[in-house]
């Protein structure tokens, strides 16, 4: 990456499933890119236990002597659901509030195979990060083709308007653990002029008017 500026990452928050899923490759992926935030000594922000490919993740940075954080909601926690969390658990009440403090305690995100509430997690914080509520880079692992789909809808969006080619650029994509870490540390966060107005503060009376032409 000569002549690039790196962006500094400490900590890197996966989104993935609570299924190992079908392909042998997801489960292989998942702890392969738990050893190289290892050895890139970074650390691991996830949603506790040690369920399916979150499990993986997570083993694989603890194995490597890293930090591993789980924020887990208290209902998860009742008759071991979810099983033990791989390193320190902070409990929350709710869903929303779990995803809040993941993007706070997080520098980066990368989303590995999973389900609905994967989904749900990396476009919450594509959506978040258009918005400006943050500016950290949002990336998928692209295991045998597994994104393909989402990452052509999202394009179909684009040229259907609904998306702008600003807005796109927030959402990375590899098909290793290494070249995903390379790009989000590398990620340059291009803001739209008027989203970027928008004062998120709990203090704020007032938001900034929108021109209502802008495609969310």
């Amino acid at each position: 990456m000569e002549g690039v500026s790196v962006r500094k990452i400490k900590k890197i928050c996966v989104f993935c499933g609570a299924n190992s899923g079908k392909d042998v490759a997801f489960v292989n992926a998942a702890f392969h890119l738990g050893e190289v935030l290892g050895k890139r000594k970074i650390d691991l922000v996830y949603g506790g236990g040690k369920l399916g490919l979150m499990g993986c993740v997570s083993t694989a940075v603890a194995q490597h002597e890293r930090q591993v954080l789980g924020i887990i909601p208290s209902a998860f926690t009742i008759n071991n659901l979810v099983g033990e969390t791989c390193g320190k658990e902070i409990k929350v009440a709710t869903m929303q509030e779990r995803l809040v403090m993941m993007m706070e305690l997080s520098d980066a995100f990368i989303a590995l195979p999973g389900g609905f509430a994967t989904l749900e997690e990396l476009f919450q914080m594509i959506s978040w990060a258009q918005l400006s509520i943050h500016n950290k880079p949002i990336g998928v692992l692209n295991i045998n083709g597994f994104f393909n789909g989402l990452l052509s809808f999202v394009d179909h969006a684009v040229k259907q308007e609904f998306i702008t080619p600003r807005a796109r650029k927030i959402l990375i994509s590899a098909t290793t653990a290494d070249e995903l870490v390379d790009k989000l540390q590398a990620f340059r966060f291009e803001s739209d002029p008027a989203l970027s107005k928008l004062k998120w503060s709990p203090s704020s009376s007032q938001k900034e008017k929108l021109d209502l032409t802008l495609r969310l």
